[in-house]
């Protein structure tokens, strides 16, 4: 079982305006919660798994470019399957400061309603069709740029993501108070751990609280105990596995968290209505 994963807040880095990041690691060296005050432009080149931003929870694949405004909390958990032949995630973290954004504006009249544009995106968004081919291009090439080079790819980088060609929220902000930020450790521990065994007594423990006290803490803040959505984390990571891979689905199973093939299938077909075979083959199906 992973490590405990902490929340944590990452400072602004200093004086910088803007800051590139190119990251070849393994999974467990991967940033815990966190969120910041400036901006941020992720690339997942290698890797895949489960990440949250803000209040939303979901998969995410190899090739995706996330903007996400200041003070959003967001973390990626990469599957330890899904890596290259190191056995390791590749990613780029690109950050810039609203102070950058304001200077720039007043600098530059072509660039005023580009950031003016950037400006008023309050969701954490994904980018499709040419926006991501064009983005994903620039960010590879800034890994073999100098500071330099690398402001003038960022400024054509403002130009591509203040008017997307498609674009999909990921993620709101969120208040995070006490019983927020609770909820957020529980989260983040089932999907660091949900291939695993995991004890009530465990994710207790995890966030501090007696087994009884923490059951009822999270029926009232979600409406379902923690083993009914513990089951649908997983079958949803199944789903997943099954419209993305060739795996078999004795092998989606051990990796979803079920230890019991039969049972994994009786509580499918439960919260699915429909068998994982049947699934895979039309995973629109809805039953009537």
């Amino acid at each position: 079982m992973k490590e405990n994963i902490k929340y944590c807040h990452i400072p602004d880095e200093g004086d910088l305006s803007f800051f590139f990041d190119h990251v070849h690691i393994s999974c467990n060296e991967q940033i815990s919660l966190h969120q910041q005050k400036t901006w941020e432009l992720s690339y997942v080149i290698c890797g895949k798994g489960m990440r949250v931003i803000g209040d939303t929870i979901e998969a995410f694949e190899s090739d995706e470019i996330i903007l996400i405004p200041p003070n959003i909390p967001h973390y990626w958990s990469f599957n330890e399957n899904e890596t290259d032949r190191e056995g390791k995630i590749e990613n780029i973290t690109l950050t810039f400061s609203e102070k950058l954004l304001k200077d720039a504006k007043g600098a530059f009249d072509m660039l005023r309603e580009p950031i003016h544009n950037i400006q008023q995106i309050n969701n954490a968004i994904s980018f499709s069709g040419e926006t991501l081919r064009k983005l994903q291009k620039i960010l590879l090439k800034m890994k073999h740029e100098s500071e330099i080079e690398r402001l003038s790819s960022l400024i054509k980088i403002f130009a591509l993501i203040s008017t997307p060609e498609i674009a999909a929220t990921v993620g709101k902000p969120v208040v995070i108070d006490k019983r927020s930020q609770r909820l957020q450790k529980i989260y983040l521990f089932v999907m660091d751990n949900y291939q695993h065994n995991i004890t009530l007594e465990q994710v207790a423990e995890h966030v501090g609280m007696e087994k009884t006290a923490f059951c009822v803490f999270f029926k009232k803040m979600t409406g379902n105990s923690f083993f009914t959505f513990l089951a649908n984390y997983r079958i949803n990571v199944a789903c997943d596995m099954l419209i993305k891979t060739t795996k078999t689905i004795a092998e989606i199973s051990i990796d979803a968290g079920f230890r019991d093939v039969p049972y994994f299938n009786r509580v499918f077909k439960e919260l699915k209505k429909t068998t994982p075979g049947k699934y895979r083959l039309d995973p629109d199906f809805i039953s009537v």
